[in-house]
């Protein structure tokens, strides 16, 4: 085996033990040739490489400190990132959408600080959330979304987001969430694998309080568990990693407002290290 790998291995190793956070950017898709699968490729695909390729680059230019090992690893590239100067601020919408891993409301606001810190932005103009995933024979209820949605509302209020969406509601859940909700929806998206037409009531419900419905094609669960480890490891060269638990996947696009072209897009990812 290659000298160089077992030492990457071992400060890998090193790094990972001693953290009880782990904080990844992957830097502009749109600019990297390097991930393994090529396009098209499933949203869960794409992650997966990425997270991948990051850590490999990562760790490979990344050497321990000799003292202080850190409590949260910031696994980005530096010359991936995707800044926004201010002169272009106005050109370009910053979407995002946020894929909640766990029922922690703080994850949240950790999630749109990190992606506001990563493109140098103080706002983010969009963001659509989708919840965690139920337990088998459950089913989505208002009580469910509150939590996250008044999170939301709170970064409406302090500027942090301009506008917020939802992913997945039928008509009548939707109903529910714009009577209950004090910033109402602006979007809902809708998965076409489930449905090939947009339901009339859900589109007639829309069209009547202004909701853009959009479409996408997002798995309910974007990375299981036992996926993510498997890009970890493979990312870090085959550890043992299996105490490391996702808690948020923020995926943001940058778009050119004039052109309708994305500049670049990019996923954030968050992960903690299981309790004993």
């Amino acid at each position: 085996m290659d000298p160089q790998n077992i030492d990457m291995k071992t400060e890998a190793k090193m790094l990972l033990n001693h953290a009880k956070t782990l904080r990844l950017h992957t830097g502009n898709l749109v600019n990297r040739s390097r991930l393994k699968k090529k396009c098209p490729c499933s949203p869960s695909e794409e992650l997966q490489d990425c997270i991948q390729a990051t850590l490999s680059d990562w760790f490979s230019m990344t050497k321990p400190p000799s003292t202080d090992f850190p409590d949260t690893l910031d696994c980005s590239i530096p010359q991936e990132t995707d800044a926004i100067t201010p002169e272009e601020r106005e050109e370009v919408k910053v979407s995002v959408k946020l894929f909640l891993c766990e029922s922690v409301q703080s994850s949240i606001r950790d999630a749109v600080e990190m992606a506001c810190q990563t493109l140098a932005v103080s706002q983010l103009d969009s963001v659509i959330i989708a919840p965690p995933g139920l337990q088998e024979g459950d089913s989505q209820t208002l009580a469910h979304l509150q939590p996250a949605w008044e999170e939301l509302e709170t970064l409406v209020r302090s500027q942090q987001i301009a506008a917020i969406g939802t992913s997945d509601l039928d008509k009548d859940l939707l109903e529910q969430l714009y009577n209950w909700a004090q910033v109402k929806p602006s979007s809902n998206q809708v998965n076409l694998a489930s449905c090939c037409v947009m339901p009339p009531d859900l589109t007639a419900f829309a069209k009547e309080f202004d909701i853009q419905l959009l479409t996408h094609n997002d798995p309910k669960e974007l990375m299981s568990a036992a996926t993510f480890q498997e890009a970890v490891q493979e990312g870090t060269q085959d550890l043992n990693i299996a105490d490391w638990r996702l808690e948020w996947v923020l995926r943001y696009s940058i778009i050119v407002k004039s052109r309708g072209i994305i500049k670049s897009k990019g996923y954030l990812v968050s992960a903690r290290k299981a309790s004993p």
